[in-house]
């Protein structure tokens, strides 16, 4: 337990000053990598045109792909890629009102038969309303995102409030994301 617990705060300290160390550490075939966004802070943003449009924010993610957040009637949206508001994901979302204007996104990352290491999903936490009458955030949702090629969409959700949710994230994420395919496979709830 110790051993972990030293080899998980190595990761992190090493992910912070070289995400490529960090990926070199997972040592299982599937490695990882974090970034962040404050879409306030760090995002480009561009208006909406109607009301219920607040507009879009393009965010840097791992490797330059572009993250990009987009909202409307207290709902958000979040996509990867160059194509990402042509993507499946630019149209999925939380069914209560929900948003997701900052966060960490875990990238999942393998190496290609080219070599080079390249993400298949993400993992970000979203933050929704339990209830319709509540007036701040107050459920969290791990969203798992299948990544391009083959689409971007929404693999499952994982309630934030189980005790092993990112564990069961980055299950989903590695043993489904890959083969999912966006527009004919249902996500799943955990």
């Amino acid at each position: 337990m110790r051993q972990a617990l030293l080899t998980l705060v190595f990761v992190v300290v090493a992910s912070a000053i070289s995400p490529a160390l960090a990926q070199t550490l997972a040592g299982d075939g599937v490695t990882y990598a974090y970034t962040t966004f404050d879409a306030d802070k760090t995002c480009k943003h561009r208006k909406g045109r109607d009301v219920e449009d607040y507009g879009t924010w393009t965010c840097a993610g791992y490797a330059g792909i572009p993250v990009v957040l987009s909202a409307g009637d207290q709902r958000m949206q979040v996509s990867f890629g160059s194509r990402a508001s042509r993507e499946v994901a630019a149209g999925e979302t939380l069914p209560s009102f929900n948003d997701v204007y900052k966060g960490t996104v875990e990238w999942r990352l393998e190496r290609g038969k080219d070599g080079k290491i390249r993400p298949f999903a993400t993992i970000l936490r979203w933050n929704y309303m339990l209830s319709p009458d509540d007036r701040k955030a107050s459920g969290r949702m791990l969203v798992i995102t299948r990544l391009n090629p083959g689409g971007v969409c929404h693999v499952g959700y994982v309630d934030g409030r189980r005790a092993d949710a990112n564990d069961t994230a980055r299950k989903i994420a590695d043993e489904k994301a890959r083969t999912f395919r966006c527009g004919v496979d249902k996500p799943e709830s955990y």
